[in-house]
């Protein structure tokens, strides 16, 4: 027979406890994710398109035009991608996280530390994340033309 006293069982149910937060945060930084690879997936796709209209387009200023859109399009996606490699990463800290504390339970190893460097890099990354997201929005609003074609 196993022998388990109540204290350890309250210290695992203690770390079981505060692995809770962490893995609603993954669960928020799964969703960012994939609004991030679906904005990606669009931008690629208009690309594509962009690029078939430039190639046959008969006019040197709507390929003009058609070029200005598909760097647009090129800075979006690079931001995209930076946005998705740092949430990634935001969600590896995360899950490390949660590692470590049951490694210090497990092992009686004082961790604050870790866990506070751990967290705080996995913010900043998550912070970071959201800017690039930001300003893809932007550019991509700023490139709107809703209403506003040129006639030639």
């Amino acid at each position: 027979m196993i022998d388990v006293s109540e204290s350890q069982v309250q210290g695992v149910g203690e770390v079981i406890r505060l692995a809770v937060a962490p893995v609603f945060l993954l669960s928020g930084v799964g969703i960012m994710l994939t609004v991030f690879t679906n904005r990606l997936a669009r931008a690629v796709d208009r690309a594509r398109t962009l690029e078939r209209e430039a190639a046959a387009a008969p006019a040197e200023a709507r390929a003009l035009e058609l070029h200005e859109s598909l760097a647009s399009l090129a800075r979006r996606g690079r931001l995209l991608s930076i946005a998705i490699a740092m949430c990634t990463i935001c969600a590896l800290l995360v899950a490390v996280v949660v590692v470590v504390l049951f490694l210090g339970e497990s092992f009686n190893i004082r961790i604050s530390y870790a866990i506070d460097a751990l967290f705080i890099a996995a913010m900043l990354s998550f912070i970071g994340a959201i800017l690039c997201f930001l300003r893809e929005v932007f550019i991509a609003t700023s490139t709107l033309r809703i209403g506003h074609r040129k006639l030639s």
